[in-house]
């Protein structure tokens, strides 16, 4: 779970620090930044599973393209910055699986990972050099401190595990091209390094080779950062059969859905684990009463087909693509397999307005329950989406709600505009942040128009249901009129 990040330097995010719950929505027009936060997120998530060239080519530019590592770094102008720099709180798993398939357990599971990284030309060609790295811990004593959005004790106790001496997991000493970076021993001593490694030239973080012999909590830091992932739904892939052999999780794209939802069957009772998903749906869909997994032997096929209220089958490439979206959202609720940080983009794409709170309702079921600890039935899972729906914005709890915006400042390089990221008054980050970033009433306007619809009672308060922001959209249309 990702409950803080900093970062510097990649593409328009200068000095952002965003401090996230377990479910944060980020509005803002196009252009703002939402969609390069997520990048810088997916950007970690590819650093802890490959090179340092691979990850960046992994990230699009403003093009499109993912040819030039430089598009990685703010420009003002033809000029771009030297250096793009990450910092990032997280509480990771107590224990996993390593790549031989042992199981590994941390010894801390609050750690702070810092990673700046410098653009380097050499041979006619861009390259990254990795400046600096360093995990460290986060005790137990300071957890509250860091865990700013509201939470039960036991569940902080059920997820801040651990206690560790003063000396960091990973460092970095020295300057220049004499830097090296050092891999502690695990329990906390100040001994000698495990591993030392000149930085320049590195092809990579050290976190992202490390095994569990050598440090079972930072190889369990890095499969935390390999579970965060932007999940882009496409209907072709939601609509496609799998092979017996095809993989057991959910692709990035939807696909597999068939194969991981066969699996989640036969971990446990079929029946039932079909009977719970149609339920989940059958609150969000009145069309959907029953599904199964269709087993056609002879062409090793598995086949996700859906009976509606008239007790008619359809196969998966008949149905809606909101009804498609629902289903694999509910089918990654449904996975005890399923933790990390899940990053989606204008959830409510191919969703009717009057379905906008039941989506919300189901992202909200994904996450984590912070009323309760962490547990099989309560996997620390965490969720952040993108929009610019006013239908989602309205909606959505105002302590989730983050809006991006551009706003002007002056640097080395000049004037320039940077993204920023602000929150409501009178909310958990109001309350708890002394450098102040209060959303300007004005920049809201855009998201208050009436969505034409009532919406389900809730007890949690949304952005709608505040008084300034009734009193705002009054305003509004009163001078409308």
């Amino acid at each position: 779970m990702l409950t803080r990040l900093k970062v510097s330097g990649f593409k328009n995010l200068v000095d952002v620090d965003v401090h996230l719950g377990p479910f944060t929505c980020i509005a803002g027009a196009n252009g703002t930044g939402k969609s390069n936060l997520f990048d810088a997120v997916r950007f970690l998530s590819a650093l802890a599973n490959h090179s340092l060239i691979e990850a960046a080519l992994t990230i699009r530019d403003e093009g499109g393209r993912t040819t030039d590592v430089r598009s990685l770094f703010h420009r003002v102008g033809d000029r771009y910055d030297n250096q793009v720099s990450f910092e990032v709180e997280m509480l990771i798993p107590a224990k996993g699986l390593d790549d031989l398939g042992q199981e590994a357990k941390a010894s801390v599971t609050f750690l702070c990972y810092k990673l700046t990284l410098a653009y380097r030309a050499e041979n006619g060609l861009g390259n990254l050099e990795l400046m600096q790295e360093e995990l460290k811990h986060i005790n137990q004593t300071d957890a509250q401190k860091h865990l700013l959005f509201p939470h039960n004790r036991e569940w902080r106790k059920s997820v801040v595990l651990g206690k560790r001496g003063k000396y960091p997991l990973i460092s970095t000493e020295g300057e220049g091209k004499d830097r090296i970076i050092k891999l502690h021993q695990d329990g906390g001593s100040g001994g000698r390094p495990l591993i030392s490694r000149l930085a320049t030239h590195q092809p990579r973080t050290m976190l992202s080779s490390v095994n569990s012999a050598e440090s079972p909590t930072v190889l369990l830091a890095r499969r935390e950062m390999q579970a965060w992932f932007l999940l882009q739904l496409e209907p072709s892939s939601l609509r496609n059969s799998d092979s017996f052999m095809a993989p057991t999780k959910l692709g990035m794209d939807g696909s597999h859905m068939a194969r991981t939802l066969y699996r989640l069957a036969q971990q446990c009772s079929s029946e039932s684990t079909y009977a719970q998903l149609a339920n989940k749906l059958a609150e969000l869909l009145e069309d959907v009463y029953e599904l199964r997994i269709d087993r056609d032997e002879k062409r090793d096929i598995l086949s996700l087909q859906v009976m509606d209220k008239d007790h008619t089958w359809h196969p998966a490439r008949s149905l809606s693509d909101g009804t498609l979206r629902f289903l694999a959202l509910a089918v990654l609720e449904l996975d005890p397999d399923f933790q990390g940080v899940l990053c989606l983009e204008e959830p409510e794409n191919g969703i009717h307005p009057q379905r906008i709170h039941a989506m919300l309702k189901l992202l909200h079921d994904i996450c984590t329950d912070v009323d309760s600890p962490v547990a099989e039935d309560n996997p620390l899972r965490q969720v952040i989406v993108n929009t610019h729906s006013p239908s989602v914005v309205n909606q959505v709890p105002d302590d989730s709600l983050l809006v991006s915006h551009l706003k002007e400042t002056v640097r080395d390089m000049g004037r320039c505009k940077r993204a920023c990221f602000g929150y409501l008054p009178d909310t958990w980050r109001d309350k708890k942040l002394t450098d102040k970033n209060i959303i300007n009433k004005g920049g809201l306007l855009a998201y208050l128009s009436p969505t034409g619809m009532e919406t389900p009672e809730s007890n949690v308060r949304r952005v709608q249901d505040r008084d300034d922001i009734k009193a705002l959209r009054q305003n509004c249309f009163n001078f409308e009129a």
